[in-house]
C-alpha cells in the first residue's frame, strides 16, 4: 500500500465516520482498486436532506435505489418507490448469490445475507396492484392543469372553476364532476350566474378543457380520480419492526409520464399538508424515491415549479426525505438541485455533443478532488460503481469518492405472476381501495339543478295549455336537450369528432387532427 492509497483511506474514514445509525453503500475505489476499509456511509438522520441518484441507462441506478430501500426498511423507515418497469416486486423475496455477487462481497469484505422485505404494490390503473386514487379536489387546479396539459389561460379558468365549486359547496371528486361543472358554467344556466363575480368562460377554453378530459377518459385512466382516495398514512406502516416498502407499479402507463409524475407530486403535497412538524429526527418518517424525475419538470409552468420548490424545501421538517432518480443532474432545475445534499452519480456517457455538455455541467456540481479527475472518472465507472458525496452528521458535504456499491440482498427482479397476485390479494391495506365509491358530488347536484329547471319549464307549459294558451315554449325558452345540443361547445366538439370520423372513412389522414382534438 503506497502513500496515496493510505492517504485516501484515512481521508475517507475521516469524511465518512462509521456509525450504527447509517446506511452502508460500499467501499472507496482508487486507481481501480477497492479498499474495503474505506467505507462509504450515509448517516440515517441525513436521509431527510434529500438526494439524487443519476446515471446513464444500464449503469445500475435501480439497484442503488433497491440498496437504499432495503437498509431503510431494516432501520424501520417506510419507503415509497416508483416501479417503472414492474421489476421491484422482488424486494419481497430473498435474493440468491451468484459469482458476481460473491466477488463483490469479497471485495467489500462483507458477507452476503439474502433476505426479503415487506412490500405493498399499488397501481394507478388498478390492474397491476391496489388502485391508488386521488380526488380532483386533492389535486387542485395547478396539478390538475399539469395532468391535462393546459396553458396558462386555461389553468386560470380551471382555478376559477374550483373557486366556484368551493364557494357553492360542489365537491369535485372525479372527472365527470369536472366535466359537468365546465358545461354548466360555460354554456349552461350557470354562465350568467358567474359572469359578474367570477368572469365568463370562453367557448374555446371550455372546449379545450373538455377535450383534455375526454383524452384522459379514453386512455382508461379516469379511475385515477375518485374515492376512496389514498390515505397517505398507509405509506407509514411497519411490519415486525421493518418499514414497509410501497411500490407504485406504472408498467402499464409508462407512456403517460405527465400523469404519474404529477400524481406523485400530489402525494407529496398531501404528505406535507397532513404530517405534523418533526423537527430534526434521528431518522426519517418516510423516504420517497422519485424515479424518472425529469418528466416532473418537463414544460413545467412557473406556478407548478413554485409548488415543487416549496414542497421540497419545507417537507424535510416533516421528517420526509425525497430522492430524485434521473439520467443526468442537468435534468433537475438548479433551484431544486441545490437542495439535494446526498449525491450518488453512476456513469455518464459522452457519445454526442449533448452528452458532452451534460457531462461538463455534472462535473461542475462536484467539489474538486485530490484523488480523481471527475470528468474522466464519470465516463469510466462500471456497472455497480458510482461517484458519491453525501452530508455527514454535521450536515457537511463529504469527500467525493468513487465507490464499489454493495449488492442488494433481496431478489433483483420481479416476483412471478402468481406470487404477485398472491401478495396483492392478501394485502389488508390494498383491500380498502379495490372497490371505487361514488358519493354525491358536483355531477349529481348540478344534474338535479338542471332537472328542476326543466321541470319548471314543463310546468309552465302545462299551465299555459290549461289556460288555452299555445303550448309551444315562450320566446327564447328551450328544453334541456335543445340547450345542450345547441350549446356552442357541444357543436364545436361534435363538429370536430364528425370530421375525424369522416376523415377515417374516406381514407384521409386524421392523425394531426385527432392529436389536436384529444391530445394523444
Amino acid at each position: 500500500m503506497n502513500n496515496e492509497s493510505t492517504s485516501f483511506i484515512e481521508k475517507i474514514k475521516t469524511s465518512y465516520p462509521s456509525a450504527d445509525a447509517s446506511l452502508y453503500l460500499g467501499a472507496g475505489i482508487l486507481q481501480g482498486t477497492v479498499y474495503a476499509d474505506a467505507e462509504i456511509n450515509i448517516p440515517l438522520r441525513m436521509m431527510n436532506r434529500h438526494g439524487l441518484v443519476a446515471g446513464a441507462t444500464g449503469t445500475g441506478k435501480t439497484r442503488t435505489l433497491q440498496l437504499l430501500a432495503e437498509q431503510l426498511s431494516d432501520a424501520g423507515v417506510p419507503v415509497f418507490m416508483l416501479d417503472v418497469k414492474g421489476d421491484l416486486s422482488g424486494l419481497n423475496k430473498a435474493g440468491a448469490s451468484n459469482p458476481r455477487i460473491a466477488e463483490r462481497a469479497a471485495l467489500l469484505n462483507k458477507p452476503f445475507n439474502p433476505v426479503g422485505f415487506p412490500v405493498e404494490i399499488y397501481s394507478l390503473s388498478g390492474k397491476l396492484g391496489a388502485p391508488m386514487r386521488a380526488t380532483a379536489i386533492e389535486f387542485g387546479p395547478v396539478l390538475l392543469a399539469k395532468v391535462l396539459d393546459l396553458n396558462e389561460t386555461q389553468t386560470g379558468v380551471l382555478a376559477m372553476l374550483f373557486k366556484y365549486a368551493d364557494d357553492n359547496r360542489l365537491p369535485v371528486i372525479d372527472l365527470k364532476d369536472l366535466r359537468k361543472l365546465v358545461s354548466y358554467l360555460s354554456d349552461g344556466p350557470g354562465a350568467a350566474e358567474i359572469r359578474a363575480e367570477y368572469g365568463s368562460i370562453s367557448t374555446a377554453t371550455a372546449g379545450t378543457i373538455l377535450r383534455k378530459i375526454a383524452a384522459i377518459e379514453q386512455q382508461g385512466l379516469s379511475n385515477l380520480f375518485g374515492e376512496t382516495s389514498f390515505d397517505i398514512t398507509d405509506l407509514l406502516q411497519r411490519v415486525d419492526g421493518k418499514g414497509v416498502i410501497s411500490l407504485l407499479n406504472i408498467a402499464d402507463v409508462q407512456n403517460q409520464p405527465l400523469l404519474y409524475s404529477t400524481f406523485l407530486l400530489s402525494l407529496l403535497v398531501e404528505i406535507y399538508n397532513s404530517l405534523p412538524e418533526a423537527g430534526d429526527p434521528d431518522k426519517p418518517k418516510l423516504v420517497f424515491f422519485f424515479d424518472e424525475a425529469h418528466f416532473l419538470f418537463k414544460n413545467a409552468s412557473e406556478a407548478f415549479m413554485e409548488q415543487i420548490e416549496t414542497v421540497i424545501r419545507l417537507i424535510r421538517s416533516k421528517g420526509v426525505g425525497i430522492f430524485f432518480c434521473t439520467q443526468a443532474p442537468a435534468d433537475i432545475p438548479q433551484s431544486v438541485l441545490s437542495q439535494l445534499g446526498n449525491r450518488i452519480q453512476h456513469a455518464l456517457r459522452a457519445f454526442t455533443p449533448n452528452d458532452a455538455e451534460a457531462l461538463t455541467k455534472t462535473v461542475k456540481t462536484y467539489p474538486k478532488s485530490d484523488f480523481y479527475k471527475i470528468d474522466e472518472l464519470l465516463t469510466g465507472l462500471g456497472t455497480g460503481q458510482a461517484l458519491i458525496t453525501v452530508l455527514n452528521e454535521k450536515g457537511i458535504p463529504t469527500e467525493v469518492a468513487a465507490t464499489m456499491l454493495a449488492p442488494p440482498r433481496a431478489n433483483m427482479g420481479p416476483l412471478t405472476g402468481a406470487e404477485t397476485e398472491s401478495l396483492i390479494a392478501t394485502s389488508t391495506i390494498g383491500a380498502r381501495y379495490r372497490e371505487p365509491v361514488d358519493p354525491e358530488s358536483a355531477y349529481e347536484i348540478l344534474t338535479r339543478r338542471l332537472n328542476a329547471s326543466e321541470d319548471k319549464k314543463t310546468s309552465g307549459q302545462a299551465e299555459r295549455a290549461e289556460q288555452g294558451q299555445p303550448v309551444r315554449p315562450v320566446e327564447g325558452e328551450k328544453s334541456l336537450i335543445e340547450e345542450i345540443m345547441g350549446a356552442t361547445i357541444t357543436r364545436q366538439i361534435g363538429k370536430e369528432i364528425v370530421r375525424g370520423i369522416f376523415g377515417m372513412l374516406t381514407g384521409k389522414k386524421t392523425r394531426s387532427r385527432s392529436r389536436s382534438i384529444f391530445g394523444f
